[in-house]
């Protein structure tokens, strides 16, 4: 596409052509090359991953990035992340063996959480991912690094031929703070490193590379998404963690400088488009995929997506880290879930135990909440943690506290089952983890084929965000040559692309 002015007297307007510029009469101002949906990015992470755009699907815990999310996303050639979070490591181990049956060598990624009540868990996740050979890790949660996560990104850390350091394992971590950034932008801690290789997790050669590299060269800036989140606003805080990798890659001297990528609030080709011409290196979409076909949630659940508009979501606390007061973002729209958790932790507050909790509070909360006494939902509890993790009964006996929050977890825990389960008796407690970037997707694909919850697949959606983000950054470019581009140019409509 060249850009021309007509020769006249008074200047010429400005236009476009797809001839040669001479012929038409005209002064050749600039010419647009072609312009793909893989160029968006940084080539040097589709490179590194393997992947033909840049693009992820991001890990959805519980198992709602289901494998068949990860095969879509693979199949078109993104990265997609399996949503191992929460999930104990045979199920892992199971979803990874599946995983490399169906797509043999095609690049995918699996999720590994930071799990400060379930330690254990951690670790054996991470040592599954090493041993089976994942080479490309989503991590979520981490506010300081710790031996699993060191483990993972260290193992495999060689010298090629031309003595330049080359890794087996990729960390593509998500971060919401740039205290948390400053963590994967530096080397690992060198008293970890020598533990791990006393330990024999590490070589001693793996464990003296990493002290050359950062813990990871992906780094995805998360914003107001889905889930965990802090609610931070895209172009603010993606700038200052670009300018850290940059700072950080001049202070220890690295070779390349960290990848920085962008998550949250990305529904529309709009926000994709933003998300590039910030500097992205490749977005990460979360919300939106979650009411896709291949999502691992209920039909019910992926209808109260569908419907949400921007504003349908609200903060409500973690099971996870209930009792440091973690929260995450979820569905308002259709649910009580947010203000019944809200409650949960105004009473957690307030009462040093169950026993203490007003009579009239204790039966309502049985009755609305729980539905059935506390006594009946404390055997749950016990029998789930006498199977998952026996630590938390002990404390919960010796401390009426820990035992409080370990109930009150319960529902937490349960409400995201239910909405995975579609549970019809249990609708107005669905915890159906969202961020406002559903609500501006459904804005934009209201009318258009991909309107209806059954045609959403994570493929369609990735495909048309991309294009129409490609569409987008095209009018853009016009419009800095001076060309008078028309509204309608920066109005991409979904329409069914070849997967």
């Amino acid at each position: 596409m060249h850009v021309v002015r007509e020769v006249s007297a008074q200047g010429g307007r400005v236009g476009v052509t797809f001839g040669a510029p001479e012929a038409a009469g005209a002064e050749w101002l600039g010419t647009l090359p072609p312009l793909y949906p893989e160029w968006l990015g940084d080539r040097a992470f589709t490179e590194a991953h393997g992947v033909r755009f840049p693009y992820c699907t991001g890990a959805m815990a519980n198992g709602i990035a289901t494998v068949e999310v990860v095969v879509s996303a693979a199949r078109v050639g993104a990265l997609g992340f399996f949503g191992a979070a929460g999930l104990l490591p045979d199920r892992v181990a199971a979803a990874v063996d599946r995983l490399k049956a169906e797509l043999g060598d095609t690049p995918f990624g699996v999720n590994l959480i930071h799990s400060p009540q379930e330690p254990l868990v951690e670790a054996a996740v991470a040592d599954l991912l090493v041993e089976r050979g994942v080479r490309a890790v989503e991590a979520s949660a981490f506010v300081r690094m710790t031996a699993p996560i060191v483990r993972y990104a260290s193992a495999g850390l060689r010298r090629d031929a031309e003595g330049r350091i080359v890794r087996t394992n990729r960390l593509v971590a998500k971060v919401s703070r740039p205290e948390v950034a400053r963590h994967y932008l530096a080397p690992a801690p060198a008293a970890m490193l020598d533990e791990l290789v006393r330990q024999g997790k590490l070589t001693a050669e793996e464990g003296a590379l990493a002290r050359l590299v950062p813990v990871a060269e992906d780094i995805t800036v998360e914003a107001d998404s889905g889930g965990h989140t802090d609610n931070q606003p895209l172009p603010a805080m993606f700038p200052v963690i670009a300018e850290l990798a940059r700072t950080m890659a001049r202070e220890h001297g690295y070779a390349t400088v960290p990848r920085v990528g962008a998550a949250g609030g990305l529904g529309t080709p709009a926000s994709v488009a933003a998300a590039f011409a910030m500097g992205a290196a490749y977005v990460l979409t979360g919300s939106v995929n979650q009411s896709a076909v291949e999502a691992g949630v209920s039909a019910a659940a992926k209808e109260m997506l569908a419907k949400a508009q921007v504003a349908d979501v609200a903060m409500a606390p973690a099971a996870d880290m209930f009792e440091m007061g973690v929260e995450v973002q979820v569905l308002r729209r259709g649910t009580m879930f947010a203000a019944r958790a809200a409650k949960l932790r105004e009473l957690y507050l307030a009462w040093p135990s169950l026993d203490a909790i007003p009579a009239a509070d204790r039966a309502k909360l049985e009755r609305e909440v729980f539905q059935g006494t506390l006594d009946e939902i404390w055997a749950q509890t016990e029998a789930f943690f006498t199977a998952r993790d026996p630590a938390q009964l002990a404390r919960a006996a010796a401390d009426p506290k820990h035992r409080m929050a370990l109930v009150f977890r319960w529902y937490l825990g349960r409400a995201s089952r239910w909405a995975i389960d579609g549970d019809p008796r249990r609708t107005l407690d669905f915890q159906v983890w969202c961020g406002p970037a559903m609500g501006s997707f459904n804005d934009w694909v209201k009318g258009s084929f991909l309107e209806p919850p059954a045609a959403r697949t994570v493929g369609q959606i990735a495909l048309n965000l991309l294009e129409g983000a490609a569409v987008l950054t095209r009018a853009s470019q016009l419009r800095t040559f001076g060309v008078p581009v028309p509204a309608a140019a920066f109005d991409f409509r979904p329409r069914e692309l070849a997967v």
